[in-house]
């Protein structure tokens, strides 16, 4: 009888080992689950967020590098070489242009002028293809033919002579209407803007000295660059270039002298 309890003491004191025994093992598994757990986490939050700015030995922080800033870095040397070519053929095209050469000015007014602009509510006032003025200086005044087809404006004249004076380059020249009988011939002189090459309809290139003359067209006073030309061959004495027409208003070419009428539209 004796010893039946001390086999079922002994039992149950094994019993009680083994379950103590698996509720340990129960609970260090399930606290490495948990840990698991928290470190995928922690790993998957680790993926949305900017990487940490990194610190310099002078103990400053850098900032992460950009999608831009790696894109730029990771661009190869021929690339590089070919954007910095580019960027170098721009500059050296806006460089190349010459003020004095017409038809490059030209050129580039037409890349410019090719672009949309609205139109202005203000009125503007509309000339006619041909009209009358008066330049500052003569008596009577001339025929002139406003043309868009040219850049500068020009005026006949004869007999012209570059001279100095209080050590600035001036011109001597003639004014006159050489295919009106009569016309009075009178000698003007100006201070030289520059030298114009002028592109013949031949090729070749031409100097012609360019003055600034003030005039008046329908009341309105205006003053613009003239180049001094022998337009002896032209039906008029004088041409209203593109950048004096821009400060005067709209060209009908169906119409001739409605400077005085001020029509406005």
């Amino acid at each position: 009888m004796a010893g039946d309890s001390r086999r079922r003491i002994m039992h149950f004191k094994t019993f009680s080992n083994l379950r103590f025994q698996l509720s340990l093992l129960l609970m260090l598994l399930t606290c490495s689950l948990v840990s698991a757990a928290e470190t995928a986490k922690k790993a998957e939050a680790g993926k949305d967020q900017p990487p940490a700015a990194e610190e310099t030995a002078a103990g400053e922080k850098s900032e992460p590098a950009s999608k831009e800033d790696k894109d730029v870095e990771s661009g190869t040397p021929a690339e590089e070489n070919a954007a910095d070519k580019a960027e170098s053929d721009k500059d050296s095209d806006k460089a190349e242009i010459d003020p004095d050469d017409e038809a490059a000015v030209e050129e580039a007014e037409t890349a410019v002028a090719a672009v949309a602009r609205p139109v202005s509510p203000d009125p503007i006032q509309v000339y006619g293809w041909k009209e009358k003025i008066l330049i500052d200086g003569l008596e009577s005044d001339m025929t002139a033919k406003l043309d868009t087809g040219a850049y500068t404006s020009s005026i006949h004249a004869e007999e012209t002579e570059l001279f100095e004076r209080d050590g600035k380059k001036w011109v001597r020249f003639i004014v006159t209407e050489p295919r009106k009988k009569g016309s009075p011939r009178v000698r003007m002189e100006a201070p030289l803007v520059r030298i114009a090459r002028i592109k013949e309809p031949g090729g070749e290139s031409e100097t012609r000295e360019v003055v600034r003359l003030a005039f008046k067209i329908g009341g309105r006073k205006l003053r613009g660059d003239f180049t001094l030309n022998n337009r002896a061959n032209m039906l008029s004495a004088v041409l209203i270039g593109r950048t004096t027409i821009k400060e005067l208003g709209w060209i009908d070419p169906s119409r001739v002298y409605l400077a005085d009428d001020k029509i406005m539209r």
